[in-house]
């Protein structure tokens, strides 16, 4: 790897990032402003100048990678529309990943349902009411036979959405996969699968922290052995900013999350070089425009710094944070929808300025209900603005270099350090898993989000902080808007649906699979493949999860005051 750059001599670098350039591979694109004008693939300090602390700065492609994971930034590749999405039952789903994918959309996100999130089937009497209604119902392999229907696993990423029941919702996904005859070894995607996050923020877990991470240790294990390219762990802070935290907070907790995850494959004897590049990261760009750029700067360089210092990655691949972004739905607002564009705007904006490796778009009616196909189309349509027109992707870093943003990019590191330093003197053994574990148990991520969330609403309710159509400028003319509606006939067809597959399949192999996966949770077996035996065998997710929960039990949150 090359030695870090002279804080003395920027020219150094630049010498080593115009070699990197050269080698890289460049899109077929016109890289000139709107005038005509060319422009340069990156720009820094004049040959000659001194600039002490450059090298926490640098240049693209390189160590701490504050200026972006590679050096001809998105001249080489641009950023992956990836639009979040499922309603309904998966026939409907999949008729809108078709119209994104028409659309331009370059990779899908599946959205599931509440009772899909919280490991149960259609049929469970506590699944009443909300089959299909915030993303898509799936029970078993067959649903996502049609989910994907006609769109080819082997071509398209997709990311998972679901933590608490995401390792056999993946072996579902396989499955599918498998009967497209698709190469499972040579699948691309993301799973979230980001326990810790549960507890600290979204409150969708099965079962106590330790079998979850039994669980997640096994994904990683077999993912790293069999589907190397696949991403099996997404470290997500969206949910955490979504819950009231600071960007701050958010930043922290989840690199403090994602280094527990380091430190679960350290103790599974993973190769940090071969793991590592297989996590990536999930994070919410909300409206304070320069705060969130100067977010995702910090958060690469703070993670390539422990990721070699702390814990002994030499490669640049596993030094590396690439992450998705998804713009912030607490900012968007019933009053005055139309406004909700803007914001999305603005939001994705600054993720792109940020340097994110994937975006999603939140629709202008999603604070009211799932988006309809106009409101989705114009998501979408929001980042193909950005990404045809603007031509913010032309130079990597643009913002790079100027003192506001270079010193919030600081601060937010220097709080973040701060926190780090928290967590790990709440662990009785001095790491960072153990600090979170503990920082669950006392209550203490869900105090600090609250007590930040509380100092934001007294802030909005004296009218210090503003919000256009809310607290402020609250005339308009505007008119309600047509909202999508899902109905209750999805939840009756899923059920019957359901029904006639329990009663197609062969019991005694669905009973034979889930002994067998049982057997495996009493052992150290890896239980990935009798996971995916339960899948094949149609076992549906309640099964599988049930089983689980009978052999670990479940999980109660300590009350906190």
């Amino acid at each position: 790897m090359d030695a870090p750059v002279s804080p003395d001599s920027p020219e150094d670098g630049r010498l080593r990032w115009e070699r990197r350039y050269r080698e890289a591979r460049i899109r077929d694109s016109d890289f000139t402003t709107l005038s005509g004008v060319e422009v340069d693939p990156v720009y820094g300090p004049a040959d000659g100048a001194v600039v002490p602390g450059f090298e926490r700065i640098g240049w693209p492609g390189e160590f701490p990678f504050t200026r972006g994971l590679y050096p001809a930034g998105y001249r080489g590749k641009a950023w992956t529309i990836r639009q979040f999405s499922g309603f309904g039952n998966a026939a409907q789903t999949n008729q809108r990943y078709r119209m994104l994918l028409d659309a331009g959309g370059t990779g899908l996100s599946v959205a599931f349902d509440m009772p899909t999130l919280m490991g149960r089937d259609s049929d469970d009497p506590r699944s009443r009411g909300e089959v299909g209604h915030c993303g898509v119902a799936v029970d078993s392999a067959a649903d996502m036979d049609v989910l994907f229907a006609g769109i080819p696993l082997a071509e398209v990423t997709t990311s998972m959405t679901i933590s608490g029941p995401a390792v056999p919702v993946f072996c579902q996904y396989l499955v599918a996969a498998e009967r497209q005859g698709a190469d499972i070894g040579r699948l691309d995607g993301t799973l979230q699968t980001d326990i810790f996050k549960e507890y600290i923020a979204q409150k969708e877990w099965l079962f106590a922290p330790q079998p979850h991470l039994r669980l997640i240790g096994d994904l990683m294990e077999y993912c790293a052995a069999e589907i190397p390219a696949y991403k099996p762990l997404s470290v997500s802070g969206y949910h955490i900013r979504e819950a009231g935290s600071t960007a701050a907070q958010e930043l922290a907790f989840t690199l403090a999350d994602g280094f527990g995850y380091v430190e679960l494959g350290l103790s599974r004897g993973l190769d940090i070089e071969v793991f590592a590049p297989g996590l990536s990261f999930f994070f919410d760009a909300h409206i304070d425009f320069f705060e969130e750029i100067a977010k995702f700067r910090a958060a690469r360089r703070i993670w390539a710094r422990w990721l070699r210092d702390v814990y002994g990655a030499k490669s640049e691949r596993a030094q590396r944070l690439r992450f998705h972004t998804q713009t912030a739905g607490v900012s968007l607002t019933a009053q005055q929808p139309s406004n909700n564009v803007v914001r999305t705007a603005i939001e994705a904006l600054a993720a792109v300025l940020g340097g994110t490796n994937s975006l999603h778009t939140n629709a202008l009616d999603e604070v009211l209900a799932l988006p309809s196909d106009q409101a989705a189309e114009i998501a979408l349509r929001t980042q193909q603005v950005i990404m045809e027109e603007t031509e913010a992707g032309n130079v990597a870093d643009p913002l790079g270099g100027s003192w506001y943003l270079e010193a919030l990019t600081d601060r937010l590191e220097a709080e973040a350090e701060q926190i780090f330093t928290r967590i790990r003197q709440l662990s009785p053994d001095g790491t960072m898993t153990g600090g979170i574990l503990r920082g669950i148990e006392m209550g203490w991520f869900m105090s600090e989000i609250a007590e930040a969330a509380f100092a934001y609403q007294q802030q909005l309710e004296k009218g210090e902080k503003k919000i256009v159509g809310v607290n402020c400028h609250t005339g308009t003319v505007t008119s309600p808007v047509e909202i999508m509606r899902i109905s209750h006939e999805v939840e009756r067809e899923q059920v019957a649906a359901l029904a006639r597959r329990r009663a197609g399949r062969d019991e005694p192999a669905v009973n034979a699979a889930l002994a067998a996966l049982v057997a495996a949770a009493r052992s150290d077996t890896n239980m990935i493949p009798p996971m995916l035996d339960a899948a094949r065998a149609e076992a549906t997710l309640g099964e599988i999860c049930g089983a689980l929960r009978d052999e670990w039990g479940t999980y109660s949150e300590p009350p906190a005051f």
